[in-house]
């Protein structure tokens, strides 16, 4: 991504954007491309397109979606408060706009709450790998509901190599990345955040294995499964429901 991409993402989300981009740059880099992604599906629609985004988090990635053009309806879904709370104050002027709304459910309860074949867009950056296996594949379902016909699901996240041995490798080269990063920052406390969070990624009953993630969406209906930009752990996933 471009120095001047960046500097409008860090003016808008300011030292979360900074943080983030210093410790793993693929992940706004992921950010940046499921913004870029919806900027492209919705470069031929002429009406104003519903957009769901799961995981908001403190914006950095509804600052994306946001930036792919101003005809969209964007609902942005988190029930952490504090990091919404932020980005409440970061993206208040979409707010203002009514362009950008905010739910505080969790993504699943969120997408119960919404009508058959509603949203024409559901995007997600780093969300669903946190989640529990079996709590996935509901919300893959909900998805897959929810989407109309030709609608997109859009998700920037870690999929796990199938390859096991290709995979730890290439996760012990990330964590020597955060020490490195974060020990010149005197961030100690972020260093454990980060490592004690990888190891709930890591963990048997939350790891979102490549080949089951996009066999899941496959069975839950969607067609043109597409994996791209594959980066170390990390990589694009793009599906439409028929």
């Amino acid at each position: 991504m471009s120095k001047e991409y960046d500097a409008i993402f860090s003016g808008v989300i300011g030292q979360d954007y900074d943080m983030l981009n210093l410790i793993c740059p693929l992940a706004t880099q992921m950010s940046h491309l499921v913004g870029e992604t919806l900027k492209n599906y919705a470069e031929n629609k002429t009406e104003k397109l519903t957009v769901v985004e799961l995981g908001g988090g403190t914006g950095i990635t509804t600052l994306a979606l946001l930036s792919a053009g101003d005809n969209t309806q964007i609902l942005s879904i988190d029930n952490e408060p504090v990091m919404q709370n932020q980005a409440k104050v970061h993206l208040h002027a979409w707010v203002e706009s009514g362009q950008l709304t905010f739910s505080q459910d969790d993504a699943l309860t969120a997408l119960q709450k919404l009508p058959d074949a509603s949203v024409d867009v559901i995007a997600s950056a780093y969300t669903l790998h946190n989640f529990l296996n079996t709590y996935r594949a509901e919300v893959v379902s909900e998805i897959f509901r929810v989407l109309k016909s030709g609608g997109l699901f859009i998700n920037g996240d870690r999929y796990a190599l199938d390859d096991i041995s290709q995979h730890t490798r290439a996760t012990q080269e990330e964590v020597a990345g955060y020490f490195r990063v974060l020990i010149a920052e005197k961030k100690l406390d972020v260093l454990e955040h980060w490592i004690i969070h990888l190891f709930n990624d890591e963990s048997e009953n939350h790891v979102m294995r490549q080949s089951v993630a996009l066999q899941q969406l496959q069975t839950a209906g969607f067609i043109n499964v597409n994996l791209a930009h594959r980066v170390a752990v990390n990589a694009l996933v793009m599906a439409i429901k028929p």
